[in-house]
């Protein structure tokens, strides 16, 4: 089965991190990507751009209105992402619990829909 994994972390700490912890974090998300693709999880996966350069689209009475950020303020921030394969929801929150922003922000695990 198929889940995705969203990655939520509060761009504030990461952007306090120092030069030092940035690169070991960085590091952590390097090694993490190698195991999973090892052990053959993996299966698409990238980091987004802050925030602060996401655009929101809504459709309302047939116009379309676009909002500079994110759909909703909060105190993290949608990061990135893993889609993974696992056997079962226990495997994905095991997987999950390996991601580095874990420690720091928190993984949200869902599982992807079938149709048909």
């Amino acid at each position: 089965m198929q889940y995705l994994l969203l990655i939520y972390d509060e761009e504030t700490k990461l952007n306090a991190m120092s030069e030092a912890e940035s690169g070991a974090f960085l590091q952590a998300y390097g090694q993490f990507s190698r195991e999973i693709n090892q052990s053959g999880n993996f299966k698409a996966g990238e980091a987004l751009t802050p925030v602060a350069t996401a655009t929101t689209v809504r459709v309302r009475e047939g116009k379309t209105l676009t909002t500079d950020g994110p759909f909703a303020e909060t105190r993290e921030q949608l990061g990135g992402f893993y889609l993974i394969e696992a056997k079962d929801l226990d495997e994905a929150i095991s997987i999950a619990a390996r991601i580095p922003s874990a420690k720091l922000g928190s993984i949200e695990v869902r599982p992807i829909m079938k149709f048909g």
